[in-house]
């Protein structure tokens, strides 16, 4: 079985219903909410905060829908407040939480930046995951392709790479296997949906290995 198939299997059988499109998912691909202070719809990313969890896709538009049509307060059976800045709370923790992970796997030696650092690695089939920043050269960055049966992730900007491996300008970097390594895939997958598709084909044409 490929890294790319591990990846989208269940991590450990939980599963929810989203709220929004009423499916029953594996829990690695919705955001869990619970009702806060003062009746509010909070975010919680970590999955640790006490109370009832209220579950929705990890997608833009599926979070609008449950807060347009009063999802929340279904759900929780009562009358919720939901911030009008909920979709960008939610980006900006789980894209802190890709970058704090990305660190620790650049700490741990599970990965590398650079241009022949990721270069070697994809060579050496030691990389088994490829990211590039959305920034950057089309014709660059088509120089180096996603390892096969891996995975290639491309919505992350520079500037967020780059404060993970605490250097300027970070285009390329790569990532080895290990246990890291799939909670960075599944964190990545979850801002996916809450980021628009553009740019690289690799993303838009939806190929296998752009999770």
């Amino acid at each position: 079985m490929s890294f790319y198939e591990k990846s989208k299997d269940f991590l450990n059988g939980t599963t929810r219903k989203c709220i929004s499109s009423g499916e029953v998912k594996d829990t690695s691909v919705l955001l869990r909410f619970v009702v806060g202070p003062e009746k509010s719809i909070v975010a919680d990313v970590f999955g640790k905060l006490p109370g009832k969890g209220i579950w929705v896709t990890c997608d833009q538009e599926l979070i609008k829908k449950a807060t347009k049509e009063g999802l929340f307060s279904s759900a929780a059976r009562k009358s919720v407040n939901v911030s009008e800045t909920l979709i960008y709370d939610v980006e900006k923790l789980i894209t802190q939480r890709v970058i704090s992970l990305l660190s620790l796997a650049r700490k741990s030696g599970h990965a590398v930046s650079g241009y022949e650092k990721v270069k070697s690695w994809l060579a050496k089939e030691v990389a088994l995951v490829l990211i590039q920043s959305r920034e950057g050269s089309v014709r660059g960055k088509s120089k180096l392709s996603t390892p096969k049966g891996g995975i290639f992730i491309g919505w992350l900007g520079s500037a967020e790479i780059s404060l993970a491996f605490g250097k300027q300008t970070v285009i390329h970097c790569a990532l080895a296997s290990g246990g890291i390594t799939q909670r960075v895939v599944n964190e990545a997958r979850r801002l996916k949906g809450l980021r628009p598709v553009n740019g690289d084909l690799r993303i838009a044409q939806k190929e296998k290995t752009a999770i």
